[in-house]
């Protein structure tokens, strides 16, 4: 089974936002909807802040279609983790045990939503719109053994994320290299 995968290089982000805006306005979001949100994370110790560009990080074992009672969040073959508007009956259980709070539900249609990794531009043979808006090119999107080939492990998610070993998402990431020795390199 193949494995997609988001890279976020944490030491090149400037936090502009791009990536959100992108996303926001090529699924037509309204302005309280996230699929994709910057965010500025509290380094170790006396660190600064620094932002981190997070969407549904399509884990290989997500808390979110292992609770849903209707199969309405389900994966695909490649790794993709999916939601189906018409199977999804708006009761939240995902939403809560996404860990990551990448699942939002939608006022408008009364249905979970989330980051589909744009599925639709990808059969196109396109990137998410999130990785082509990056214009530090700190966003990268493809399959897990490519990515890690390319920029290799990355660092422990645990850092940044919880219950990072219990979904095992799929994302490498590069730490800002302040965070990874306390604040000071």
């Amino acid at each position: 089974m193949s494995r997609i995968c988001f890279f976020v290089n944490m030491d090149t982000c400037i936090g502009c936002g791009a990536c959100q805006v992108a996303c926001k306005d090529g699924h037509s979001l309204p302005a309280d909807v996230f699929m994709r949100r910057v965010a500025l994370l509290n380094g170790p110790g006396d660190a600064r802040e620094f932002p981190f560009s997070g969407a549904c990080f399509h884990c290989l074992e997500p808390r979110c279609t292992a609770v849903c009672t209707t199969g309405a969040m389900h994966k695909l073959e490649d790794g993709t983790v999916v939601h189906d508007d018409g199977l999804c009956i708006g009761c939240g259980t995902c939403l809560w045990n996404c860990p990551y709070g990448s699942i939002s539900l939608s006022k408008r249609n009364g249905v979970s939503q989330k980051c589909d990794t744009c599925l639709e531009r990808r059969s196109r043979g396109l990137n998410p719109l999130c990785v082509d808006a990056c214009p530090t090119r700190s966003i990268d999107f493809g399959e897990w053994d490519e990515l890690a080939a390319k920029y290799g492990a990355g660092d422990p998610l645990g850092e940044i994320l919880p219950d990072a070993d219990m979904t095992h998402p799929s994302l490498i990431v590069r730490l800002p290299r302040g965070w990874k020795k306390g604040g000071a390199e």
